[in-house]
């Protein structure tokens, strides 16, 4: 199936809804989502970003400019997952918990607002991968229509190139939580140090990377194919200079290079 044909599909989908409240990360698949939405039921479609510590600040400011290009209505909630245990405590399934805070907080405002759904922009890449917080969403009704009309994410860029969209090479940036091995507590502050770091490296211009954070160990991931020109071209010891000022104590490059899901090898090794 073409993606023209799947995005067809889509529009019919959303033409079926009527209305519809899209959880709106500003990620390059809720933005597809909620492009669409807005598309087909034009004042009918409102884009909703959850506010919280694990979202870089950065990213509201995409999402909001985003938005406003698409055209949607958007607004902000605030979700308090950092105050959940569950959750703080970051076990394997952590992602349940801050979806369950995520549409718990959605479905309400949706019922009183007269949207009969809440969508998001899950992909039909997401089902094949250990995604706990998908099944939070389902079990609170959500949608997802992308995963519906089986697209991929590849298919995502695509159809947002396809559409116009100037950010459909956007790197992926889940959650600043995903930086951390599961069972180590997630804090304000770790999850503060972890995103000031990764945008310094980005305005050095490395846009596809991670920094986990491995107790007070910052471990850089940068593709594969970057890694020798990272090191021939930075200063080493004002990097960690810089980092130790956002609360490291060392600082490590990963010589494997960056992997989406790379903390989930954890999972199949005690399996």
């Amino acid at each position: 199936m073409t993606i023209e044909q799947k995005l067809a599909q889509l529009k019919t989908l959303f033409s079926q809804m009527d209305q519809a409240l899209i959880a709106y990360s500003g990620g390059i698949d809720s933005t597809l989502v909620a492009k669409i939405a807005r598309d087909v039921l034009e004042d009918r479609a409102l884009a909703i970003t959850a506010v919280s510590p694990s979202l870089l600040p950065e990213e509201l400011e995409d999402a909001k400019v985003q938005a406003a290009q698409i055209g949607i209505t958007h607004e902000l909630v605030e979700t308090r997952e950092m105050d959940n245990l569950n959750y703080t405590s970051n076990p394997i399934n952590r992602c349940y918990f801050c979806k369950s805070e995520l549409h718990d907080t959605l479905k309400p405002i949706a019922l009183k607002q007269g949207y009969p759904y809440v969508v998001d922009g899950v992909n039909a890449d997401d089902l094949q991968d250990y995604r706990p917080g998908i099944q939070a969403a389902k079990e609170r009704g959500a949608r997802s229509p992308l995963a519906e009309v089986g697209m991929s994410k590849m298919e995502v860029r695509q159809l947002s190139r396809h559409l116009g969209l100037p950010w459909w090479d956007k790197p992926a940036q889940p959650c600043l939580s995903s930086r951390f091995p599961y069972g180590e507590e997630i804090t304000i502050a770790k999850l503060q140090r972890v995103g000031r770091a990764e945008v310094y490296l980005r305005k050095q211009g490395y846009n596809n990377l991670r920094v986990r954070s491995d107790g007070n160990t910052a471990r850089i991931e940068l593709p594969p194919e970057q890694i020798k020109a990272f090191v021939l071209a930075t200063d080493l010891s004002q990097l960690v200079q810089i980092f130790q000022d956002y609360g490291f104590a060392c600082v490590t490059l990963d010589l494997e290079g960056y992997r989406s899901g790379k903390l989930n090898r954890v999972l199949s090794q005690q399996s």
